[in-house]
Formats: C-alpha cells, structure tokens, sequence
C-alpha cells in the first residue's frame, strides 16, 4: 500500500520531492541522533531545493531506530506536514504511535483482503446475469471463504504452498507479535487458548470456561493472564471481539464477547476440520466486511 501511495503521488509531483527510507535495510544502522543525515544527504542531491515543506517522507518499519518519535516530531513540525510511517505489530501499534506522536498523527489498520478487492486480484469480473458469470462467482468466494484474504495468497501456485504460507504467518504473528512483545513465557498454555479460540470462531466465549479448561489440562495460571491473553491477542490483530448488543454500558462490558479469526485461511490453516463449516466462515467475512467498512 506505501509504494501505490508514492505510485499516485508519483503521477503527480516531480519524483525528486519523494524522499523513500526502508529501515529494514541491514545497511541502515542509523540511531536516532544520526537520522538528520537523511535530510543533509537529500539537500546534498538537491542542493537547489529549498522548499522542503512540499517533499514527501516514507519511512518504512521505522520502529527498527530506537528513539525514532523526536526526529518525526521535529520533522513535522518544522519541515514538511507529508511523513508517511508503517511499523509492525510486534514493536509498534497505532495506540502507542498516537502516544509518541503526541496527536500529530493519524493511524490506519491494513486488513486482509475483502471478497471485492480478492476478485480484482483474480482479474473477475462479477456477472449474477448469467449461468456462467454466476457459477465462477461462487466458485470465487468458496475459495475466498476458505483460503481467505491475505494479498500473496492468490499469487501462489497450488494449495500446499497456500497452506503453509498461512501457518508460516501464524508462526510469526505468534513468536514476534505475541510472545517476543509481551515477553510471554507459559508458551505451552497461550498455545492451547489461541487453539481454543479459534476453534471457538463466531461463538461466545467464556473466559473462566478456558481457564477452567486450562486448569484440568495441568496448565499452571492466573485467570488474570488469561484475561490477558485475550486483549494482547486482539492487540496484535490474531482474532476480533464482538460486544453483545444492549442498552446498558455495564452489560456490554460484563457480558461474554463473540471471537473472530482475523482471517478465515488463518483459522483454516491451523485447524483440523474434516469438512468447512460454510456459515462459520461467511459469519467472519460479514463481521470483518462491517469492521472495516468494505461491503
């Protein structure tokens, strides 16, 4: 999404008012107090430019230089209004972006894929007109319903790599996001809740049912970290919550929340299902279609 951004903006102003930093380059080992160097090399290049307020910044996984909120702060503030941030969930999320930014900044959630953009992505044009326009439309979203809607998906070759492509995300979103952010150490035990809720998709959950489950299992653990299991894994965007529906503020708040897989293929890939619960999965794509405003 940040380099169709530059794209468009690209279309529109010369390409030397664009200024692009990826931060996971292992030839950038910039600190904090170092990273004016990019603006001296830029004027080093352009030594003609003197109206900096109109160049645009991109700073890509900028989390990777400690200390990083100052330098955009003061870049902000006394440079150019066009800064463009990505960071990953692991060391950087938009509560804590808002935080260091001191209201400077707005935040936006990249989501997997709608059923309309993944049809873009497999060039369909959808046509409820005729037999055949209707027959590839669904046989488009029985595919999105159970491989979901992560952008490289579509792009590989067979269901095998598909498949491990998912629980390869679902390994990272575990160890980086999850265990490596919250120092998480009862790994066995976050293992069986995050199955567990899962396999729990579009149903109520009872936080003292799974530490109760927990418990008889032989896990030792507070029901406090289990409470907390649940909002760090909502935090990193594993799953999604849904309040029940009342008037009152304190049964919103008190009652049990519905759970969704962020994505179906997620949820499909580290499952064991002898056939694919159909409803389950188009209850997850209207929840995410409404959370996101993509219907």
């Amino acid at each position: 999404m940040l380099y169709q951004l530059i794209q468009q903006i690209a279309a529109k102003i010369s390409k030397q008012h664009i200024i692009f930093i990826n931060f996971e380059d292992e030839r950038l080992e910039l600190q904090s107090h170092e990273l004016d160097l990019i603006i001296q090399a830029y004027l080093e290049l352009y030594p003609l430019q003197d109206d900096l307020s109109q160049c645009y910044f991109f700073f890509d996984e900028i989390q990777n230089v400690s200390g990083w909120e100052k330098f955009i702060r003061r870049l902000y503030d006394t440079i150019s209004k066009n800064i463009f941030l990505t960071g990953s969930n692991a060391k950087m999320l938009s509560s804590e972006i808002a935080t260091a930014l001191r209201g400077r900044s707005l935040s936006y959630t990249v989501y997997p894929l709608s059923f309309k953009e993944i049809l873009r992505f497999w060039q369909i044009t959808p046509d409820l007109d005729s037999t055949k326009g209707r027959a590839t439309l669904y046989h488009a979203l029985e595919n999105y319903l159970h491989e979901g809607g992560f952008p490289e998906l579509p792009l590989l070759p067979n269901q095998d790599l598909k498949r491990r492509t998912l629980q390869e995300y679902y390994q990272v979103m575990l160890f980086r996001d999850l265990v490596e952010r919250y120092q998480i150490t009862n790994m066995t035990a976050l293992k069986f809740f995050l199955k567990r809720l899962y396999a729990s998709a579009t149903k109520q959950v009872s936080i003292n049912r799974l530490y109760n489950e927990l418990k008889s299992a032989g896990f030792r653990i507070g029901k406090n970290s289990v409470y907390d299991f649940l909002e760090q894994a909502e935090a990193v965007f594993m799953i999604g919550t849904l309040k029940k529906y009342a008037y009152k503020i304190s049964t919103q708040e008190l009652s049990e929340k519905k759970v969704y897989a962020i994505d179906n293929g997620l949820a499909n890939a580290i499952s064991f299902k002898f056939s694919a619960d159909l409803g389950k999965a188009l209850e997850q794509v209207v929840f995410l279609g409404i959370k996101t405003s993509s219907f």
